[in-house]
């Protein structure tokens, strides 16, 4: 059984003990929660006594910095949806479409910066390390923002989009070339008129070790996550005694899954995103607004921390 398996039933036993119709008090009481809690005050004394935080984040932070999400209405790159596009058999039979597609985002990604929530975040890790308390972020995003805004501790877990594997040795390579090869320079145009290119595959990217193919190091609909990866999560999450679950929908499994874990353990829970999620009402409290609002201040100096 691998990791994946095992850590995704485990935590649908945890957590999704409502979702089947309740045949007795016991399961009802698994919904009977107060509605989320929208005190800063309270939040923040909470988050004064935090020592291990984890942070969960998902494509509502990248937004705030101009960075598409190719999900939902509108998120069409030519006349494809990411869906479309990011599956290892549209890569087996367009590898050049692909790898157009994916040279459009790293080029676009090359010219957005963190926002205040990036920036909040980092300044809080940093910060509270300084006190011997710790801050993990546990982000979907691919488009490398935490770490450009000064993150240390990260976890991936969809890969980057500023990594490649390599299809033959499995060789896995930072990489932030621009472009990444001769042969897409100029190349990906997002306008619905567009046509392929039709790169031949031997000018695509290839690995410095064998010279095969590369990929994107980014998980494809239909791939497991990274079993170490997951581990790590894991890990943090055990330990965690204060969650934040910043800009993401709570609907992409299963990292949709993580924060309920949390939450069904007795700690306290917090969500900023725009709009409540199918998970607000698990959580202590949430945050309505731009993150880049609502996360500054919530993440800032408590008064009661030692200056070092």
């Amino acid at each position: 059984m691998n990791l994946f398996h095992f850590t995704t039933r485990r935590l649908v036993s945890q957590v999704y003990c409502g979702l089947k119709p309740a045949s007795s008090k016991k399961q009802r009481t698994c919904f009977e929660m107060a509605r989320p809690s929208s005190s800063m005050a309270d939040f923040r004394e909470v988050f004064a006594k935090a020592k291990h935080i984890a942070i969960i984040t998902g494509a509502g932070v990248s937004a705030e910095s101009g960075v598409p999400t190719f999900r939902g209405a509108g998120g069409y790159w030519r006349k494809w949806q990411a869906q479309e596009l990011a599956t290892p058999e549209a890569f087996a039979r367009n590898p050049s479409r692909v790898w157009e597609f994916y040279h459009y985002r790293r080029e676009l990604m090359m010219s957005k910066h963190p926002n205040p929530a990036h920036t909040a975040i980092a300044e809080c890790e940093a910060r509270l390390s300084k006190q011997g308390r710790s801050v993990v972020v546990i982000t979907q995003n691919i488009d490398e923002l935490h770490r450009k805004a000064g993150t240390r501790h990260l976890l991936e877990i969809h890969g980057s989009l500023f990594k490649t594997r390599c299809t033959s040795c499995g060789t896995v390579t930072a990489n932030h070339k621009s472009p990444i090869c001769p042969a897409l320079d100029g190349k990906g145009a997002p306008d619905p008129d567009a046509e392929d290119s039709q790169i031949p595959v031997e000018d695509l990217p290839r690995c410095e070790e064998c010279n095969g193919l590369l990929r994107p190091h980014v998980v494809w609909f239909g791939e497991t996550l990274d079993s170490d990866i997951l581990t790590e999560v894991e890990k943090e999450l055990e330990i965690c005694d204060l969650c934040l679950v910043v800009g993401t929908s709570s609907i992409v499994y299963p990292a949709a899954m993580f924060a309920p874990q949390v939450s069904a353990r007795g700690v306290a829970v917090a969500e900023f995103n725009m709009q409540s999620t199918p998970a607000t009402d698990r959580f202590r409290f949430h945050f309505s607004g731009p993150c880049g609002t609502t996360l500054p201040p919530a993440l800032a100096r408590h008064e009661t921390e030692i200056i070092s």
